[in-house]
This record gives C-alpha cells, sequence and structure tokens, in this order.
C-alpha cells in the first residue's frame, strides 16, 4: 500500500482552493446566462414601457390641440364653414376626444402585449437548482487516516536522556 503523503495527492488546502475555484467560474457561468437571458427581456421591457409612455403623452398633450383641430375640421366638413349649419360643434369634439382615447387605447394595447412577453430567465432558473441539488447531494471525499502523533511526554522524555 502506497502512502497518502508522498506528493501525488493534493492537500487538502490545494482541494479547497480546487473547490472554490471551480465554484467561481460555475458562479461567474451562471450569472453570465442570467444576463444574456435577462438582456432580451429588458429590450422588451424597454420598449413596452416606451409605448405605455407614448400612449400617455399622445393622450395627454394632445387632447387641447388636436380636440381643437379635429372638432373645427368636423364641423366644417359637415357644413358649418359656408353657413348652413353643420354639426353642432359639442358633437365634433366629443368625436375628436373619440378619436384620442381610441389612439391611446391602442398603444396602450401595444405596451400590454409588449409587456406580457417578458418572462422570467427560465435557463438560469433551471441551472441554478440543478446546482443546488447537486450540492446538496454532494459528499465529502473520504479522507485518509491520520498518522499517529507522538506524545509530548515520550517527546520530553527522549529528549532529558
Amino acid at each position: 500500500m502506497s502512502d497518502p503523503y508522498d506528493g501525488t495527492e493534493r492537500s487538502l488546502g490545494q482541494l479547497v482552493a480546487s473547490a472554490t475555484a471551480e465554484m467561481s467560474a460555475l458562479v461567474h457561468d451562471e450569472i453570465a446566462l442570467a444576463k444574456a437571458e435577462i438582456r432580451q427581456d429588458v429590450k422588451r421591457g424597454a420598449i413596452g414601457s416606451a409605448a405605455g409612455i407614448a400612449a400617455a403623452v399622445v393622450l395627454l398633450f394632445s387632447l387641447p390641440m388636436l380636440s381643437f383641430a379635429l372638432a373645427y375640421a368636423i364641423n366644417t366638413w359637415t357644413g358649418g364653414h359656408n353657413g348652413h349649419g353643420g354639426w353642432n360643434l359639442v358633437w365634433c369634439f366629443l368625436l375628436s376626444f373619440a378619436l384620442n382615447v381610441l389612439i391611446a387605447g391602442l398603444l396602450g394595447m401595444i405596451a400590454v402585449a409588449k409587456f406580457k412577453k417578458v418572462k422570467p430567465p427560465e435557463k438560469s432558473i433551471a441551472s441554478a437548482k440543478k446546482t443546488a441539488a447537486i450540492m446538496q447531494n454532494a459528499k465529502p471525499h473520504p479522507r485518509p487516516e491520520p498518522r499517529p502523533a507522538l506524545d509530548k511526554a515520550s517527546v520530553v522524555a527522549r529528549s532529558s536522556v
């Protein structure tokens, strides 16, 4: 039987350093995978956010200007410009408002559709769960029997002789 301390086997410190380096590399790779998956979802979320903000901006800032312009355009189109009456301006303004709400609703639906496409990083979660399961089932490597230590009393007795 060979001596376990003949230099061919790694020391406990070397094993711990190796395990630490491998665990660090594993965690680094899992973080890189999560970043890659999340990057795509962030892009979708950004597009959805931009569409939602655009919907709010259109609804907020276009209402006064577009409502007046559209209402007077409808009144003119229905004959109000030549003195024959045309539609009442109240109905023209209501129609203008309804058109603005319709545009904002369409932009809001685009935002909701983009947000629904955002999903969790499934590959990273699965990889992390697999790593956790492996780590829970890992058993320590059997250690060699330690060499019997000399008694201090016997060492002192030998040196005093």
